[in-house]
């Protein structure tokens, strides 16, 4: 089974929890057991899966990544980014988490542990995406 789900982000940079919507997905394509694949043709959002239970935790990924790659690189003379559109942050961390994640399903849902939740991870937001979904039953 085949699907696009749309996501809105509301920030420059946010983690939007998608759980609900591809959980929602596997449940209506009636596969037992098989994977799951969620993928954003954008090349400045990811998907991670990661703790969904603290929200801090996200904040903290998010803080962490703009320390390691901030928006704007300042105090040495010619360091700076060579992207003119001004979003490379935003492509390299999106780079970093990556674009997909393959996730199994058993028993008609996402075998996730008891923390975890799926998100898109946005990066030059706010804006309109879209996730793909690819759910394949271990009889495919």
């Amino acid at each position: 089974m085949r699907c696009e789900i749309e996501v809105q982000s509301r920030s420059r940079a946010e983690f939007v929890d998608i759980t609900p919507l591809v959980q929602d997905l596997v449940q209506r394509s009636g596969v037992q057991q098989g994977a799951c694949t969620v993928f954003v043709p954008h090349t400045t959002a990811a998907v991670t899966c990661n703790e969904n239970c603290d929200p801090s935790v996200q904040a903290d990924i998010l803080a962490t990544l703009e320390r390691l790659v901030p928006w704007r690189i300042t105090g040495t003379p010619g360091s700076s980014y060579t992207h003119d559109e001004g979003n490379s942050a935003a492509h390299i961390k999106a780079s970093l988490l990556g674009a997909s994640q393959t996730l199994l399903v058993n028993g008609g849902r996402l075998a996730l542990g008891t923390w975890q939740g799926l998100y898109l991870a946005e990066f030059d937001g706010p804006r309109h995406r879209r996730v793909l979904v690819r759910i394949m039953s271990d009889a495919e």
